[in-house]
């Protein structure tokens, strides 16, 4: 009889450090192994959302859980709502790319492009000539697939990117094999550079691709790179306005003061004339405000990616870029190219088993590099076992098992959250 049940919250004897729940991940070897969380981990979790969004004044209301049960999150949506008198709604997998496909449609806004860019950390192991097969095959596809553009990179002096040293050489091979798709640098690093040899050699190319090239500008950030232009580095962004500047004057056919062997200023043209009047350039931007700002101030596109920055702070990067173009003069919003790393195919968990250890031996390959720089890339900063400063970041004190550790964070952050991976409909709600 219901007058005759408990009241009182039953007395389970659980301690705080018992365990709650195994969530099964992997890390760079692809071998599942299970994370266990106990109950304090659980209880501090619920106390956060209880201060956060509870408040003293809000009551429970309905909450729609979108998180596969198989994610971390699924407790919160799941176990938490219903404790503090929630009402859960369950949404299957293919009602969640539905709202996002409704809330797109309830608001005008002009249709995204895509294009393929490319980048890889394999080059020492291609052999027997098919090193750029994926390349050449790929922008043939996308010649006849409507996709906008295909962007190659410039490397560095290191394996990741090692396929693409100039992005000069690359379009150059895909300007006589395409016909309509546009070709992209991404990007030229401008104080490695002659802004004259710049101007020359995307004018052959605008030539070459019937008037479809576009450029991207960077200032550099490795300082092995700049074995090209060693007295450039610390000046290299203050370099790369004063280049394009140059760049583009060249490029509308004006002259400019050089110096030549004997040490006489004279002056100097670039042949051939290009075709387009001003190429679409972009500046690309790793992160900082400051430089998303300066590419609205002077009208150019932006090529940004996802490492360090999630949805939320790109927001707040593409209003103060628009609202620089606005401020100066500059008509519409521009374009924003953004890098994501893609694999889609009709089922996430394959995607997720076929695509962890490549893509976990490319970010590996990387960390070599970025280890160098480490506040250019906050996604590969975790503190190790060793409490590490982050500030120091001091890899050489990384256990086998921190660097598992840091790797399978990586992965998963791109995977769930900064990725076009898994199912078309997966891929959309990102999109």
């Amino acid at each position: 009889m219901a007058d005759q049940a408990h009241t009182d919250n039953p007395a389970s004897g659980v301690q705080s450090n018992n365990l709650a729940y195994v969530i099964f991940t992997s890390g760079s070897t692809g071998r599942p192994k299970g994370t266990m969380l106990e109950h304090r981990n659980v209880s501090n979790f619920f106390a956060g959302m209880d201060s956060t969004v509870l408040g003293d004044d809000a009551g429970p209301g309905v909450w729609l859980a979108v998180t596969s049960i198989s994610f971390d999150i699924s407790v919160l949506e799941l176990l938490w709502t219903l404790s503090r008198g929630f009402e859960v709604v369950l949404a299957p997998e293919g009602d969640r790319a539905s709202l996002e496909r409704s809330r797109a449609r309830s608001k005008p806004h002009r249709p995204m492009g895509f294009g393929l860019f490319y980048f890889a950390a394999d080059a020492g192991t291609m052999s027997g000539g098919g090193a750029y097969r994926l390349l050449l095959e790929g922008a043939k596809f996308a010649d006849t697939h409507d996709f906008e553009a295909v962007w190659t990179p410039e490397r560095h002096f290191h394996a990741f990117g090692g396929l693409y040293p100039n992005p000069a050489v690359t379009t150059a091979a895909l300007a006589t094999i395409t016909e309509r798709v546009h070709l992209r640098a991404g990007s030229v690093v401008l104080p490695l550079h002659n802004p004259l040899r710049v101007a020359e050699d995307w004018a052959v190319l605008d030539h070459l691709s019937n008037g479809r090239i576009g450029l991207s500008f960077a200032s550099g950030w490795h300082v092995n790179d700049f074995a090209f232009m060693p007295d450039n580095y610390e000046r290299r962004r203050e370099i790369m306005a004063e280049h394009i500047d140059t760049v583009m004057t060249l490029w509308r056919g004006e002259k400019v003061s050089v110096l030549n062997g004997a040490g006489h200023e004279i002056q100097v043209s670039v042949l051939p004339r290009p075709l387009q009047q001003r190429p679409p350039i972009w500046i690309a931007a790793a992160g900082s405000p400051a430089t998303f700002e300066m590419a609205g101030r002077i009208g150019a596109n932006i090529l940004t990616n996802m490492l360090g920055q999630d949805l939320n702070e790109l927001k707040g990067k593409f209003a103060a870029y628009r609202r620089a173009r606005r401020d100066h003069g500059h008509d519409g919003d521009g374009i924003i190219s953004v890098m994501l790393h893609t694999y889609v195919n009709d089922d996430t968990e394959e995607a997720r088993r076929l695509v962890r250890d490549p893509f976990s031996d490319y970010l590996a390959s990387s960390f070599d590099l970025v280890k160098m720089a480490p506040k250019m890339f906050p996604a590969f900063r975790q503190p190790s076992k060793r409490s590490v400063p982050k500030d120091d970041f001091d890899s050489s004190a990384f256990t086998p098992e921190d660097m598992t550790a840091l790797l399978d964070h990586a992965f998963e952050r791109y995977f769930e959250s900064a990725g076009l991976f898994g199912t078309p409909e997966r891929a959309l709600e990102m999109v």
